[in-house]
């Protein structure tokens, strides 16, 4: 299986997977999933001649746990990285949820030199936390609630997490989602290191990404439901489309977080339009 092993401070190896050829596309996971999460985006744009390259976040899947190195500048130097080693240029960088900070941290840390356009897919750009300037954020008491949930009782919080990811009753009455996905996010997201599910949810709780917006400099698409139960849109797309100078806000009526798969034709279409300009 092909790893890239990454030696700072101390050495880790990062699972990734590499289909297809033509324009590479990196696909970068959110919490608390794997790359597995992709299934429905990768095989679409194999077919649609681009190189796909989806990989397991450090704590994650089967990459290795340190027991430190899970704030966003660790993250980004992975996918730094696998830029390097594998001699990328000319990339699309997509990040789902939690992955879009490493993509605007990879940008500020690493700059564009090497990316051609990125995609901000139901991301938590630029901001999750309420602050006073950012009342439509979620509030701190919530972000507590859930740091004591995981330390108490992870895989119970995580059997429950899901069904909010996904607006699960509404979407499963619409035949969008079914009850063994869930089941199988479940057994994904509870295989991943407790340590690296904590540390890694501190770290999209808390950063605050609004002064690394004027650092995106390629073109933009972001892609988020309005249904979002997990991520308000108003506290982050939107806040991230109106940040970015060459930004593309499409917005999915109704979609939840996890549309990846309840919208995976739409997302798919947004995508692919969005790679052809």
């Amino acid at each position: 299986m092909p790893f890239i092993t990454h030696s700072k401070e101390e050495e880790h190896s990062i699972y990734y997977e590499d289909y297809g050829k033509g324009q590479p596309v990196i696909l970068i996971h959110g919490w608390p999933l794997s790359n597995k999460m992709w299934e429905q985006q990768v095989w679409k744009l194999v077919e649609s001649g681009y190189r796909c390259i989806s990989y397991d976040r450090r704590g994650f899947g089967i990459s290795s746990a340190p027991w430190d190195g899970y704030g966003y500048s660790d993250l980004a130097g992975d996918l730094n990285e696998i830029i390097e080693q594998l001699k990328l240029d000319n990339c699309v960088l997509v990040g789902f949820s939690m992955g879009g900070g490493e993509v605007i941290r990879y940008l500020t840390d690493f700059g564009d030199n090497r990316i051609d356009k990125i995609a901000l897919v139901s991301s938590i750009i630029p901001l999750v936390k309420q602050h006073d300037d950012n009342p439509g954020g979620v509030p701190v008491e919530t972000l507590d609630s859930i740091k004591e949930a995981l330390q108490k009782d992870r895989v119970g919080f995580l059997k429950e997490f899901s069904k909010g990811f996904y607006n699960f009753d509404e979407n499963a009455a619409k035949d969008r989602i079914s009850q063994a996905q869930l089941d199988y996010d479940f057994i994904v997201a509870s295989h991943a290191s407790p340590r690296a599910t904590i540390q890694t949810a501190l770290a999209w709780m808390h950063t605050d990404f609004r002064p690394e917006l004027a650092n995106v400099r390629v073109p933009t698409l972001v892609v988020h439901g309005d249904g979002d139960q997990t991520v308000p849109i108003e506290t982050s797309a939107r806040q991230a489309a109106g940040g970015i100078p060459d930004a593309t806000l499409k917005v999915l009526e109704g979609a939840p977080h996890g549309l990846h798969l309840t919208h995976a034709r739409e997302l798919n279409e947004m995508l692919a339009g969005f790679l052809k300009k």
